[in-house]
């Protein structure tokens, strides 16, 4: 049974970085890309970056680039989201989510991920 467990959220001021992490159990995390998404209050989940099976190729939305960073260690099967220069609008529930598909290179879009964690509080005060 895959389990997606996310951990690191909390209460940050505008400006400041916070560092998510996803511990990924019941599989092989090497095998598969690995995806974040938030949702804020009153909006639908949104994409916010992704990560290859290797780790050798991320993809963000344009909201968070130059801002976050995703990354992975395949041998603690965790993967993480480093954010800073943190804004009020990034406040949201953030979800890393895992595709059943390896041969997805850097999926993007909900539909395509089979695999969700409970999702952690990230709120940004200005």
């Amino acid at each position: 049974q895959v389990q997606l467990v996310e951990s690191g959220g909390g209460l940050v001021q505008a400006g400041g970085s916070l560092r998510l992490s996803c511990a990924v159990s019941g599989r092989t995390l090497s095998w598969y890309a690995m995806g974040w998404f938030r949702q804020a209050p009153g909006k639908e989940r949104e994409f916010v970056g992704v990560i290859s099976r290797s780790g050798g190729s991320t993809a963000y939305a344009d909201s968070v680039k130059g801002r976050f960073t995703i990354s992975r260690d395949n041998a603690k099967n965790t993967v993480y989201l480093q954010m800073n220069s943190l804004k009020p609008e990034d406040t949201a529930v953030y979800y890393c989510a895992g595709p059943n598909n390896w041969k997805l290179g850097l999926p993007s879009t909900e539909s395509e991920y089979d695999y969700w964690g409970q999702g952690t509080q990230v709120t940004v005060s200005s």
